[in-house]
């Protein structure tokens, strides 16, 4: 299948799932069309969500609206990559599974000079009929068709459809507004509390990584999908120099093996992250901890702005 072709996400939250087998019967409510990410997410145990880490079932998250080439399909599943997930894995964007049902062919390529980006924890979609159509997660980016009063029409992967103006931020799309340290870490607080999702990139469930990147994405700043690789890119930072809004890498062994975990500096000693499965995003003092042990390097994508 080529390439070329434009595909969207037509659920809140698609699942990227590692091979077509991966999903379980108790994970139907995540691979269908229209999806119940609520309704799945509350029917896990600790040991269900525990084991789409320990048994590598789940990859990453895609968005409704975002974009994703097709490699090839087989059966109900699509092998897909995710371009604005950059990952080593693939130079194409972050690789994984998709069921079918959750993709639509873009008819058309929609030219839009500006884009409406979710900027509320989650934001409900409304048809012409002011019928909600969807629940729409923190990040969502959808082009814009016009603007009314209190509404936004944005063209989505059905039709066009509403969004509340007081639930984005409108910007064009060749001038996204950057934010500086303080911006990413105030992008993150809002989320203490909210449980850890492996793989998880929305606001229905984060993971480490997943969390500092949309962090970071909402101040306009693109970063790569995996810890790993978020250590490997952004401004190198002396652990004695760092400040809010970095992010702050963990490594076995003390520090010197292989990078586990990320999480964004608070300031003042603490780490702002989403720690493991059973736990909720948190702030933690890092002194006499074993995050102070691994912390092995720090990374910061940010600039300095007038409110740095």
């Amino acid at each position: 299948m080529s390439n070329k072709a434009k595909w969207r996400i037509n659920v809140p939250v698609a699942t990227v799932w590692t091979t077509p087998q991966s999903a379980r019967d108790l994970d139907q409510k995540a691979i269908s069309s229209p999806a119940d990410i609520t309704g799945w997410l509350n029917g896990l145990s600790y040991e269900n969500s525990l084991e789409l880490c320990s048994s590598n079932l789940v990859q990453s998250q895609v968005l409704y609206g975002g974009e994703v080439l097709i490699d090839r399909i087989e059966g109900d599943w699509a092998y897909v990559f995710v371009p604005d997930q950059p990952s080593s894995k693939d130079e194409r964007g972050y690789p994984g599974w998709i069921p079918l049902a959750q993709i639509t062919k873009e008819i058309m390529d929609i030219k839009s000079d500006f884009f409406a980006v979710i900027t509320n924890k989650k934001a409900d979609l409304f048809s012409e009929e002011n019928e909600c159509l969807l629940e729409l997660s923190y990040m969502t980016k959808l082009p814009v068709i016009s603007e009314e009063k209190e509404l936004v029409r944005v063209s989505t992967p059905g039709s066009g459809a509403y969004l509340q103006k007081q639930d984005v931020s409108i910007f064009k799309s060749i001038q996204r507004p950057l934010g500086n340290g303080a911006s990413i870490v105030k992008a993150g607080e809002q989320f203490i509390g909210l449980p850890y999702l492996w793989g998880g990139m929305s606001s229905y469930g984060y993971d480490c990584s997943g969390f500092a990147y949309a962090a970071c994405r909402a101040n306009g700043y693109d970063i790569p999908r995996d810890a790993s690789d978020q250590a490997q890119a952004g401004l190198n930072i002396d652990l004695e120099q760092i400040r809010p809004g970095d992010l702050l890498f963990f490594a076995y062994e003390e520090g010197k093996g292989k990078i586990h975990h990320v999480g964004i500096y608070y300031g003042d000693g603490r780490l702002l992250h989403s720690p493991k499965t059973g736990k909720t995003i948190e702030v933690i003092e890092l002194q006499n901890t074993i995050y102070e042990k691994e912390l092995c390097t720090a990374r910061r994508y940010w600039r300095e702005t007038e409110e740095s």
